[in-house]
């Protein structure tokens, strides 16, 4: 039977690159590439299109917090310029890897649970698979 998922619930599954759906199933077949479909419900993911949503929205998250702190860094310490940089760098680079994949994951749960991009459709196909094998069964 097809439960009614929450938004925050949605999310949530697709932030941790779970099956928005299900929330067993893996989102991701590769790094950033989105599977086909759900290996535990059979939901399709073939809808979505997050393009650049994520990327901007980890670049917007990593900067107000690498900024600040780099600024208060230097204002309280003023280290060198080659220390900042070491420090700096790889911790910018690392929260945005870290932060990107499970960004994607939350977008893509976020246009699945809203009907965006064709979910909707394949929502309402399984709605009534699932309804039709009720009658089945019922029968």
């Amino acid at each position: 039977m097809v439960q009614a998922v929450s938004l925050s619930k949605a999310l949530w599954r697709g932030f941790t690159m779970k099956c928005p759906n299900c929330g067993r199933g893996h989102l991701f077949g590769r790094f950033l590439k989105v599977a086909d479909h759900c290996e535990v419900c059979g939901e399709d993911f073939t809808p979505q299109r997050a393009d650049d949503l994520p990327a901007y929205l980890v670049i917007v998250v990593v900067g107000h917090i690498v900024v600040p702190t780099l600024l208060w860094v230097e204002m309280t310490y003023a280290p060198p310029a080659w220390l900042q940089l070491a420090i700096w760098l790889p911790v910018t680079l690392f929260s945005a890897l870290a932060l990107l994949q499970p960004t994607k994951g939350a977008i893509v749960g976020l246009q699945w649970q809203t009907g965006m991009h064709g979910f909707e459709t394949t929502r309402r196909h399984a709605m009534q698979t699932c309804r039709g094998v009720g009658r089945i069964s019922e029968a």
